[in-house]
């Protein structure tokens, strides 16, 4: 019988080897995301930057996307390709909404508060370090390990972008280094939203294969 009839996969040795250290890795992260979450969303308000802003809510994003990516591990390709298409349009919505904000606040104004921007960025950036070091393993996996490597990238570099966005606000007492490095953010995810989104329609229309 062809393998095309097969309704489900059989899982490939060595993912069923990595399914522990795979499910320790996106637990330890979604718990280090969604601490950072909750420090930077109340910093971001506090301090009046639309960058850190956007940083916190890809943290909570990404906390999200882990949990998902945990629930479907061991499920088939096309039920982790669809996880990874959930999270894809989670990351083109996001890049939309923070280029939506940095446009009003062009209008509302305001100069945030370098110093809490830069204490909180470095902090964050020490967290993505970490995860982004465990997740490495994985960049090159299916489309739903592979948009877990991407936000965790994405807020590495996220983090670096708001910390020199702090000395730009601190060096020009100017709100522009904020809304660039936003923008400069909202585009990344976009680009990381889209790369995924293409992958995991790739994976949805590959006929299933036994291994």
């Amino acid at each position: 019988m062809s393998s095309h009839c097969c309704s489900h996969e059989t899982p490939q040795p060595d993912r069923v080897q990595n399914l522990g250290r795979m499910r320790r890795v996106l637990w330890i992260a979604l718990l280090v995301n969604a601490a950072m979450f909750f420090v930077e969303i109340a910093s971001s308000l506090g301090a009046g930057s639309l960058s850190l802003f956007a940083d916190a809510i890809d943290f909570g994003g990404d906390a999200l996307n882990y949990g998902v990516s945990l629930a479907v591990l061991a499920s088939a390709l096309a039920w982790r390709a669809r996880a990874a298409l959930l999270k894809a349009l989670c990351m083109l919505g996001f890049g939309v909404y923070i280029l939506a904000s940095a446009l009003w606040t062009l209008y509302s104004g305001g100069v945030p508060h370098a110093a809490t921007m830069g204490v909180v960025a470095l902090l964050g950036l020490l967290a993505n370090l970490a995860v982004a070091w465990m997740l490495y393993a994985f960049r090159e996996g299916d489309a739903n390990m592979r948009s877990v490597w991407l936000c965790s990238r994405n807020d590495a570099i996220g983090n670096l972008a708001v910390l020199l966005a702090a000395l730009g606000v601190f060096g020009t007492g100017s709100a522009w280094p904020d809304l660039l490095v936003a923008s400069l953010m909202a585009a990344l995810a976009l680009h990381g939203g889209w790369s995924v989104l293409r992958q995991a329609r790739a994976e949805l229309r590959a006929p299933v294969r036994a291994h």
